[in-house]
């Protein structure tokens, strides 16, 4: 690797503007190089992409080519994914954090077929990365590799595969995504799996099996994610188990049974949700009011109780949900 880049080799004829940037980009100075492509970039040009590969694949010095792995986000083309992804495999961390950044922000679903490619390599950062730039591609052709993916040894592979499946949401991917949500050793996992299948129908019994499982997990965040989910697909026959939620040593797992007891909408939960009204923590208070707005009945003389003695609440955002939830509860007997 040169200590510079030749820049009679990057560009036959360029404007006279990018030939003198290209002429510092032969400095022995790392840092002169370095400010020479940042400015190069800023010219906004096509004709400086090929000087700015050169310098990703070709200069000694890993800030350089870190510089260049961060400016070549701005252009997609093969030649440039192909470059950086090549940058996944240099000798040192900075370059191949920047080419992932990079990748990750990858919008034509062209560039899926360069980026699966390179998902055959065995290093597992490298598999992460592309994973992870796979993501928001949505390309279809990621499924099984994806899937594969899940039972890789690496947690950060695992973990990006179910980020690929959660926007790919192929119905094929619910099996193992929910068998992943309640096995995987690695409770941030776990978590991202319960919420990846917030794309099923609410008649998959192996999600609502795994969510209702995910309720009883021994990481409270895994908990959180599973209320949040059900709430989502607002599976009925969860009424139960969200309501046993709100008695969570965790306020955050309690505040989310309580909204998806309300997107569930079944008034039997409003005798529990109404006792949380006196709850400590004021977000609590206030979700407890929505809720009830959305299940409680003008009939429920004890609901109506509760939520009008709530209207003294301390905190004025809890009050405000109170009026709300009394105004819905009022429009509905209409």
């Amino acid at each position: 690797m040169s200590d510079s880049i030749d820049p009679s080799a990057s560009l036959d004829a360029v404007p006279a503007e990018a030939a003198a940037l290209l002429s510092r980009l032969a400095s022995d100075d790392a840092a002169v190089r370095r400010i020479a492509l940042i400015d190069l970039a800023d010219l906004e040009d096509a004709c400086v992409i090929e000087p700015i590969v050169n310098a990703l694949r070709r200069d000694a010095s890993p800030e350089v080519r870190s510089e260049a792995a961060r400016l070549l986000a701005s252009w997609e083309r093969d030649d440039v994914v192909e470059a950086l992804c090549g940058a996944l495999l240099d000798p040192h961390d900075v370059v191949r954090a920047s080419a992932a950044q990079s990748l990750s922000e990858l919008k034509q679903s062209s560039s899926g077929a360069i980026l699966l490619e390179w998902l055959k390599q065995p290093d597992s950062f490298v598999r992460a990365a592309l994973l992870r730039a796979l993501r928001e591609l949505r390309v279809a052709e990621a499924l099984a590799p994806a899937l594969q993916a899940l039972s890789d040894d690496d947690p950060t592979v695992r973990s990006e595969a179910v980020g690929v499946l959660g926007w790919l949401k192929n119905a094929v991917a619910l099996a193992p995504l929910a068998l992943l949500a309640t096995h995987d050793p690695d409770a941030s996992i776990r978590r991202a799996a319960t919420a990846s299948l917030g794309f099923a129908p609410r008649t998959h019994r192996a999600t609502t099996e795994a969510l209702l499982g995910a309720l009883h997990d021994d990481a409270w965040q895994v908990r959180e994610e599973a209320a949040t989910t059900l709430g989502k697909l607002r599976v009925a026959e969860s009424r139960d188990a969200l309501v046993n939620a709100l008695d969570d040593a965790y306020w955050q797992v309690r505040l989310r049974a309580l909204r998806a007891l309300g997107q569930i909408g079944d008034a039997a939960s409003a005798t529990p949700v109404a006792a949380l009204l006196s709850h400590t923590i004021s977000n609590v208070r206030k979700e407890a009011a929505l809720a009830l707005g959305e299940i409680g009945s003008s009939d429920d003389a004890g609901t109506l109780a509760a939520l009008e003695a709530a209207e003294a609440d301390g905190d004025p955002e809890v009050r405000k949900a109170v009026r709300i939830a009394l105004r819905q509860i009022a429009e509905r007997s209409r």
